[in-house]
């Protein structure tokens, strides 16, 4: 007998636990967070396995002009940890391309768990994608920020001819959110919290 979806259990997931929540029948559409705040405590069990993730390492994101991207990412309050240059065959056995260089720079953010590797490829050359691509484009998107001040963040871009793709929205009682695009087409969204 096949398991229903509520009852399968992967390496390291998360797994929505059906007891002790109030207002939960049970059905595992129903299990809702608003942007990571918990409505419901312990709703969540983690199962341990070997070779579960533990945390999550950096996103890295291809670009042409690595110079305004990290100058885009820092004037946002990234702070530049580290630059590098790889190559090599390890390099290629990594990411399957061969004959592989790529200038790296590694950026984080001020409580030093969150990183972004931005990568230009000089060999072989970085395929071209759609820099203007809507939100709703299939794959990785959009990476969110928390800000402090989400209007001064906003003054701050459009200092330096950026706009939104649409206004600053109040979502609940919770967040001030708002997208951004900077160079390169990298949506960014801003989340200030409430309160």
């Amino acid at each position: 007998m096949p398991l229903r979806r509520s009852q399968r259990v992967w390496a390291g997931q998360l797994v929505p636990k059906m007891t002790g929540c109030a207002g939960t029948s049970g059905d595992f559409g129903r299990f809702h967070l608003a942007f990571g705040r918990r409505r419901c405590r312990d709703r969540y069990v983690r199962t341990e396995m070997s070779g579960s993730i533990q945390s999550l390492e950096n996103v890295g994101i291809v670009v042409d002009d690595l110079a305004a991207a990290k100058a885009f990412f820092v004037e946002l309050g990234l702070e530049q940890v580290g630059e590098a240059e790889v190559a090599g065959e390890w390099v290629g056995r990594v990411v399957g391309l061969e004959d592989v260089r790529c200038e790296l720079s590694m950026l984080q953010t001020p409580d030093g768990h969150g990183r972004l590797e931005l990568m230009r490829f000089k060999s072989p050359a970085a395929r071209e994608g759609d820099t203007n691509a809507p939100p709703n484009t299939l794959g990785i998107r959009r990476i969110a920020f928390s800000v402090d001040d989400i209007d001064a963040a906003v003054a701050r871009l459009r200092d330096r001819g950026l706009e939104l793709l649409g206004e600053v929205v109040r979502y609940e009682d919770i967040y001030r959110l708002c997208y951004v695009r900077g160079p390169e087409g990298i949506i960014v969204m801003l989340a200030e919290r409430i309160g």
